[in-house]
């Protein structure tokens, strides 16, 4: 084994500098990291380019040249990201700290009945979700049925990985923290949280993919987002407009995904 020593006399830029460069060394090392890091958002990119060169290249006709503009493709976009934000937000607030609570002792006699609750949303079809909770005496149709909809459908998975990433933890972790003194809600902030995070974070990733893609069928309640563009290339039987709306979910869907696995990566504890 090498080791390598650190000149005590350099200045702390100069030491950091020194780290980043062995990290990047590193990371030179193992092309599939790199490929992680770079090789989705470059396939999306390539893709939307294609996609853009493949629609301006094509004689459009009226309707899909009312319907692919820049400014009604940018504003369903921007309002796809929009709820699917909003409804993972919700979903994080919801089930995280509900998930802390059912791992509790005390709580474990109901821990059946919302797990039953979650699996239910996640069982029943996500479209048959949106069209129940749009039924005009309930919620009704616009943008906040979609996101509670979504939040129904999409619960279970950070729920559960909550509740897994805390029993998880090593029993003998938890009683030495209580020998030093630390109350139970202390141990279960400090350090079955935290060693959960990877658990939770992967749950979250879950949901936010179900997220993005399931708020497509927001268009049936007219709720908006690029669910709009794909139901309009079907009722048009335009495929430019179909498969614009296609490509453009898909690729959000992997951006998604790609952002949540750098955020794994960052919120991971060091050392797991």
């Amino acid at each position: 084994m090498t080791v390598t020593a650190t000149d005590p006399g350099l200045h702390p830029a100069e030491l950091e500098l020194e780290r980043e460069g062995s990290a990047l060394r590193r990371l030179a090392r193992d092309p599939a990291k790199v490929w992680g890091y770079v090789g989705i958002p470059l396939i999306v990119i390539v893709s939307w380019i294609a996609l853009y060169i493949w629609v301006t290249g094509l004689e459009l006709d009226l309707i899909e040249a009312r319907i692919l503009t820049g400014e009604m493709i940018r504003e369903a976009f921007v309002q796809h990201i929009r709820l699917s934000l909003i409804a993972t937000v919700f979903i994080v607030a919801i089930a995280v700290p509900l998930g802390m609570l059912l791992t509790r002792p005390y709580a474990k006699p109901v821990t059946p009945i919302f797990i039953g609750l979650a699996n239910i949303g996640q069982a029943i079809p996500s479209i048959g979700v949106i069209f129940f909770l749009a039924l005009p005496f309930l919620l009704g149709i616009g943008a906040q049925t979609a996101i509670v909809a979504i939040i129904i459908y999409c619960i279970l998975p950070v729920l559960r990985n909550t509740m897994v990433g805390i029993d998880q933890v090593d029993s003998a972790l938890i009683e030495s923290a209580r020998g030093m003194g630390m109350t139970k809600a202390a141990v279960l902030l400090q350090i079955e949280l935290p060693l959960a995070v990877p658990v939770v974070l992967a749950g979250v990733r879950t949901a936010l993919i179900l997220a993005v893609g399931t708020m497509t069928l927001a268009t049936f309640i007219n709720a908006g987002g690029l669910g709009d563009i794909i139901n309009q290339g079907i009722v048009q039987n335009r495929d430019s407009i179909l498969i614009t709306g296609a490509v453009l979910t898909a690729g959000l869907a992997l951006l998604i995904d790609w952002l949540a696995s750098i955020a794994e990566e960052i919120f991971r504890p060091k050392g797991l």
